[in-house]
């Protein structure tokens, strides 16, 4: 994990690196993500895995961990995989197809690492609850592209994914229910599309999640913005939790708004969120 968020919270901005590319680590260190993840999967044909997870291990740093996406349960790279991830560089498993707690107890079994399942099929959207209670599992992830694939869902080409917003909303639902940090949704595939790129991200926070992956280091700084909230939203909550305050609990009007308790435990979050506090 990198140092661009404070001490105790939870990244905002996941980096995607291709393994079989070691000459992009360092460059994916220094972008600024809060946390690297070393792609053994998609990102490296089948040819090339054996050489790829040679490459990491090769490079793997204590002092600066990253976390590692796996090849899934079942493919012949997973036993390896698991393997390689005992290494103390290695801060976190990543477990794609994760789609019941077999494999996901596996993972965690197997290196005693924090676990960052995705969901991308519709096994998995129906196992979500069950797997993001599993010991080990830290955060659940929204794998977007293949969850329309296993569904045979026709995104619109606009990019807004109004298709999938049902089941963002289960994988939002599972990790509260399961007591995990908010979901890391999925990819922006439009690297050059900085508008599409923030909305997408604004979409995410306003349907509850927590994160974004990110598959260029230009994204990073945009995804890490969009869950920040801005400083008219902080201002507000400083009224409130200043109003709250004065009237020692009570319901009390700013801004012409009836705040209670909900709507003080909202500014009490925006201002973790920014990073200050009451």
């Amino acid at each position: 994990m990198s140092n661009a968020v404070a001490a105790g919270a939870s990244p905002r901005a996941y980096l995607f690196v291709p393994a079989d590319r070691p000459e992009r680590y360092a460059k994916a260190r220094a972008s600024g993500a809060d946390a690297v993840i070393v792609d053994l999967e998609d990102a490296v044909a089948p040819a090339a895995k054996a050489g790829a997870r040679d490459a990491l291990a090769n490079a793997l740093d204590e002092a600066a961990p990253v976390v590692v996406r796996i090849n899934a349960a079942g493919t012949p790279w997973f036993e390896d995989d698991l393997e390689l991830c005992r290494h103390p560089g290695v801060a976190g498993v990543m477990l794609p197809k994760a789609d019941g707690i077999d494999a996901v107890c596996s993972a965690f079994e197997a290196c005693f690492k924090d676990v960052l399942a995705i969901i991308e099929s519709a096994r998995g959207i129906e196992e979500a609850r069950n797997i993001a209670r599993v010991p080990g599992v830290v955060r659940l992830a929204f794998g977007s592209v293949d969850l329309a694939l296993d569904l045979g869902v026709d995104c619109d080409p606009d990019g807004t994914e109004d298709e999938l917003l049902h089941f963002r909303s289960q994988v939002v639902l599972a990790s509260r229910l399961g007591g995990l940090d908010a979901p890391a949704d999925g990819v922006s595939t439009a690297i050059d599309d900085a508008v599409r790129l923030r909305a997408d991200a604004e979409r995410a926070r306003r349907l509850g999640f927590g994160a974004k992956l990110c598959i260029h280091p230009r994204q990073v700084a945009a995804v890490q913005a969009a869950f920040m909230p801005d400083a008219e939203r902080v201002a507000w909550a400083r009224r409130v939790c200043a109003a709250f305050a004065a009237a020692a609990g009570a319901a009390v009007a700013v801004d012409g708004q009836m705040v209670d308790r909900p709507l003080h435990e909202r500014a009490l979050a925006i201002l973790r969120r920014a990073g200050g506090t009451a």
